[in-house]
């Protein structure tokens, strides 16, 4: 089984699946990173796992059906089986979604329906809401609307600052991603 990992920014959830690949927990091979950012430093993290890198922005194409049309050649050549999203910072389009259906899945610092979008962790927090939490789902055309693979909860404590929360989230995010993705690949090879 061949995966693509997509992220636009710093690249922990990534690095957190390329230390599961290295280590065999996931039995699948991570083909390559794309990243819409030439300067993102997820780059520099695939570089240490010695994992091809592909990247080049929306910019750079006259529309998103041209951009995404560029990524599923790189996806066929590749001969991907599943995408993962770790911080990649676009609305995936139909281009992708119709070429792979149920095969791209999303990490999201909250518990779906509540705080869709790019600042879950920053509007849980200010919503004061007593918990939050992890969740992973396939993408679909919406914005965080597909459906949930999994999901896990992180508490709010009182003394909990922005900061510490992220930090929670990020723990959870580390260990729940590799773990979810290991058992939906044994389940398509299956």
């Amino acid at each position: 089984m061949r995966l693509a990992i997509f992220a636009s920014g710093n690249g922990t959830n990534f690095e957190a699946l390329a230390q599961a690949a290295e280590a065999k927990t996931i039995d699948a091979k991570i083909s390559f990173l794309f990243c819409d950012k030439k300067t993102a430093y997820a780059l520099k993290r695939a570089e240490k796992y010695d994992i091809p890198i592909y990247a080049f922005s929306p910019k750079e194409f006259n529309s998103k059906q041209e951009y995404e049309t560029e990524l599923l050649e790189l996806l066929v050549r590749e001969q991907i089986d599943l995408i993962l999203l770790a911080g990649y910072m676009r609305i995936i389009g139909d281009t992708l979604l119709t070429a792979f259906p149920k095969r791209i899945i999303n990490i999201h610092p909250a518990l779906l329906p509540a705080f869709p979008g790019i600042h879950g962790i920053k509007d849980a927090f200010e919503a004061k809401v007593r918990v939050t939490g992890v969740t992973i789902h396939y993408v679909d055309s919406g914005v965080d609307t597909g459906p949930i693979i999994a999901q896990e909860k992180v508490r709010i404590g009182a003394k909990d600052t922005l900061e510490s929360l992220e930090e929670k989230i990020h723990q959870v995010e580390h260990k729940m991603y590799p773990k979810v993705v290991a058992e939906l690949v044994k389940e398509i090879k299956s």
